[in-house]
C-alpha cells in the first residue's frame, strides 16, 4: 500500500554550504509583508535580497459570510487549503477544527496547517494542482461535499477539475489578492539589477502584476536576469513575460527555490 503520510514523497535535500548564494541578488517578489525570513534566509548564505512584490494581500470583503462559510466548509467531507495565506487567513476568522480529510497543495500549506492543529495534512510530493489531482483522495469525488479554500481567481486547473470528478464544491474565499504598489525605490532598485540576479517567481499573478506595473525599463531589466521558477506553468509564463534564462526549482519552498537560485 502506498504511504500518504503529508512528506512521504519529499525527498531530504543536503544542506546548502553557507556562502552558497555569496554576492548574490536574489528578487523576493513574495506578497507585500512576507518577505522577510525568506530575506533573512538570503542574507545567511551570503546573498542580497532585493524585495519587488507582486501581490498585496487583504482579507475577505465580507469577514462575516466567510467565517459562515467556513465554519459549512470545516463540515464537509474533503478541505483543500490552496495556500499558505489561505490558511493563515481562515484561522484569522474561526478555529481550524474539522473531522473532514484535509489536504493542502504544497509543503509550506501543510505547516501551516499543522502549526493552526491540523496535524496530518495531506500533501503531494508535486507541489502545485496538478500534483494534488493525483492525490487517490481526490480519484473518485462522485458526490463528495469537497470545499476548496483560498481566495478569488487562481487555482482555476484545481476549481475544473473538482467539478468534473464529481465533487460538490464549495469555495470560500477567506482573502483576496491584490496589485502591489511599487514605488520609485523599486525602479530605481531594478535599474542596477546585475544579469546575474535570480528573480524568484512562485506566482502566475505575482508575475502579471510586474509586467503590467513596472515601467519598460524596468521589466527589462527585471527580464535580463535569471527566472527561478516553482512549476513548469510558471516556466512557460516566465518566458513568455521575457525572462531568456529559466531555472527550475524542485517545488515552491523556500528552500528548494534558494537550492536552485544557487546554480
Amino acid at each position: 500500500m502506498p504511504d500518504h503520510r503529508p512528506d512521504a514523497r519529499v525527498r531530504a535535500q543536503p544542506p546548502m554550504r553557507a556562502d552558497a548564494l555569496r554576492g548574490r541578488v536574489l528578487v523576493i517578489t513574495r506578497p507585500v509583508g512576507t518577505a522577510a525570513t525568506l530575506s533573512r534566509r538570503v542574507r545567511a548564505l551570503g546573498g542580497v535580497p532585493l524585495s519587488l512584490p507582486g501581490l498585496a494581500l487583504r482579507g475577505a470583503d465580507d469577514p462575516a459570510a466567510a467565517r459562515a462559510g467556513l465554519r459549512a466548509a470545516l463540515a464537509d467531507e474533503l478541505v483543500i487549503f490552496t495556500s499558505p495565506a489561505a490558511v493563515r487567513q481562515a484561522a484569522a476568522l474561526t478555529a481550524l477544527r474539522t473531522r473532514a480529510l484535509v489536504l493542502a497543495v504544497g509543503q509550506g500549506t501543510a505547516r501551516a496547517l499543522r502549526r493552526q492543529g491540523i496535524s496530518k495534512p495531506l500533501c503531494p510530493g508535486q507541489q502545485d494542482s496538478e500534483g494534488l489531482l493525483d492525490h487517490p483522495a481526490l480519484r473518485d469525488l462522485r458526490d463528495r461535499r469537497v470545499a476548496l479554500i483560498g481566495a478569488p481567481g487562481g487555482r482555476g486547473v484545481l476549481r475544473r477539475e473538482l467539478a468534473a470528478r464529481g465533487a460538490r464544491l464549495r469555495e470560500v474565499q477567506v482573502y483576496r489578492r491584490v496589485p502591489p504598489r511599487l514605488d520609485r525605490r523599486h525602479v530605481t532598485a531594478l535599474q542596477a539589477l546585475p544579469r546575474s540576479a535570480r528573480v524568484l517567481l512562485s506566482s502566475q499573478e505575482a508575475l502579471h502584476n510586474l509586467c503590467t506595473l513596472l515601467p519598460p525599463s524596468a521589466l527589462a531589466r527585471l527580464c535580463a536576469a535569471t527566472a527561478v521558477v516553482s512549476s513548469e506553468r510558471l516556466a512557460a509564463a516566465a518566458r513568455a513575460a521575457g525572462f531568456r534564462r529559466v531555472v527550475p526549482a524542485a517545488s515552491a519552498l523556500a528552500e528548494d527555490m534558494l537550492m536552485a537560485a544557487a546554480r
